[in-house]
């Protein structure tokens, strides 16, 4: 399954135009973020991800521009999503809650960029160069 996964993601990047980042040992790098569940808790939508930083170096902080569209595409709200640290071979959960906001009104979700990433007290480029993005529930993640 795990080959499978990397076998689109390589796909995906090769007919978009993109690289994927490579580590020194040459293996491919990535930073996926995965839409993993949506509830709604006291009046608020809350988005739980899975983020998995195996880019080879820890990141201090990683905060995404993100963009909530409703179920016929207009934009509900942009937000900046911080992912705070995510060490480097070691999953996190992150939650953020959209108060005022049903997770039923909810279409898709875009990462619009990355607003800050940071690795060793320095801005970097590897939360766009190696993002992946992925939902296990019917709401899209797109990027």
């Amino acid at each position: 399954m795990q080959s499978l996964r990397f076998l689109l993601t390589c796909f995906a990047c090769l007919f978009s135009g993109g690289t994927l980042a490579q580590s020194s040992d040459g293996s491919v790098a990535a930073l996926s973020l995965e839409l993993n569940a949506m509830e709604d808790v006291d009046g608020a939508c809350r988005m739980t991800f899975l983020a998995n930083n195996q880019t080879g170096s820890p990141i201090d902080e990683a905060v995404f521009e993100t963009v909530i569209f409703d179920l016929d595409g207009s934009v509900l709200k942009l937000s900046l999503f911080d992912f705070r640290a995510l060490p480097s071979d070691r999953p996190r959960v992150r939650q953020f809650d959209l108060p005022g906001m049903s997770c039923a009104s909810v279409g898709r979700a875009l990462i619009n960029g990355a607003n800050s990433c940071v690795i060793n007290g320095s801005q970097s480029s590897v939360c766009e160069s190696a993002l992946t993005l992925d939902s296990r529930i019917e709401v899209e993640l797109l990027g």
